[in-house]
């Protein structure tokens, strides 16, 4: 992401995870850890849409890790439909911001990574606070993305493109709507939000800087 990202392996369920490390300027208000899309269609910790989430924890004070799932760049293993993926980003949270630690923990994903996000968020909500939740794009079509507690609704920024062609809006509508979870539309924008990742970064920036819940 620019020339301080620290990159490192580290051990996960199946084996070596690559990482990427951001840092803030100044101390850290926390460690955010962010998804990306899927491995099978190119999908890695260097998107555009993943960086843009990055630079928008950085700029906000939180230290922003990135990874690349099994099978993607230096990790080892295979794509296993995010059973095996849901693990690899749970490791990821326990290297970077055990439990133990205290350190203020905040999650984000793009799309099949915003779809396993919100798995980790329910396995982990129940023994830990999670500070902020940024699900961007959210996979719900090819396996059911998991519901996000109430409770939790007012720390969750859930963002879409009206007119995604990959995860259709109206699908994640269907999503949201039982829940009552609110969904910002961006106008106009597609999967990869192409000339609107400033906005996305603004957006996420505007959640990140409001008090949690």
């Amino acid at each position: 992401m620019n020339s301080q990202t620290q990159k490192s392996i580290i051990q996960g369920p199946a084996g070596a995870l690559e990482i990427a490390l951001d840092l803030p300027a100044g101390d850290s208000r926390g460690v955010a850890i962010i998804a990306h899309p899927h491995p099978l269609f190119a999908g890695t910790m260097d998107n555009k849409v993943v960086q843009t989430l990055a630079r928008a924890f950085v700029h906000c004070g939180w230290t922003a890790v990135r990874f690349n799932f099994r099978g993607v760049g230096g990790s080892v293993g295979s794509h296993d439909e995010g059973r095996g993926e849901l693990e690899d980003l749970l490791a990821v949270v326990e290297h970077a911001a055990p439990a133990g630690a205290g350190q203020p923990l905040a999650l984000a994903g793009f799309s099949f990574g915003a779809f396993v996000t919100t798995h980790a968020f329910q396995r982990l909500a129940a023994g830990r606070t999670i500070e902020k939740l940024v699900l961007v794009g959210t996979s719900v079509s090819r396996a059911p993305a998991a519901p996000i507690d109430p409770a939790a609704h007012l720390k969750t920024l859930v963002v879409h493109g009206e007119q995604d062609d990959t995860v259709l809006l109206s699908a994640v509508m269907d999503w949201a709507r039982p829940q009552a979870l609110p969904v910002t539309v961006v106008p106009g924008g597609g999967h990869f939000f192409h000339g609107q990742l400033p906005l996305l970064k603004n957006l996420v920036v505007r959640h990140l800087s409001s008090p949690s819940a």
